[in-house]
């Protein structure tokens, strides 16, 4: 993972997450910056499948050797998936957090609000 990766295709919350949207189902997940400001992740605590989500809020945790920081849902839905490889392996958040790094999978409302999602320009521009 290159230093610094906003992947095109992605969409991202001012709050350090991103969505991959996919139809009405979207795989969430923590930006490289987020992962990187929290330094080596070792623990990762997440909500259950059927957990109902709001944007904006808190969803899960993640425990660094730094501190303990919660994940903020770029967009509501339900959790239809957790990455439960995670456990055994957190430190996948920092390895690769587009990709194993995924932290849960969550069904879309008909009008999931993306419109105050960030493209990967625009997020970028906002860690400067």
């Amino acid at each position: 993972m290159s230093e610094g990766s906003y992947p095109a295709g992605l969409s991202y919350h001012p709050g350090h997450g991103w969505a991959r949207i996919e139809g009405d189902v979207a795989t969430f997940g923590i930006t490289w910056f987020a992962q990187d400001a929290l330094g080596e992740v070792v623990f990762f605590d997440p909500p259950e499948p059927g957990a109902q989500l709001d944007a904006g809020s808190p969803y899960a945790e993640v425990e660094s050797l730094k501190a303990v920081s919660e994940v903020i849902a770029p967009l509501g839905g339900e959790v239809i998936e957790v990455n439960r490889a995670l456990g055994d392996s957190p430190e996948a958040i920092n390895d690769d957090p587009y990709g194993t790094g995924w932290m849960v999978r969550v069904r879309l409302p008909a009008d999931p609000g993306t419109g105050a999602l960030l493209d990967a320009d625009a997020y970028r521009a906002t860690l400067s």
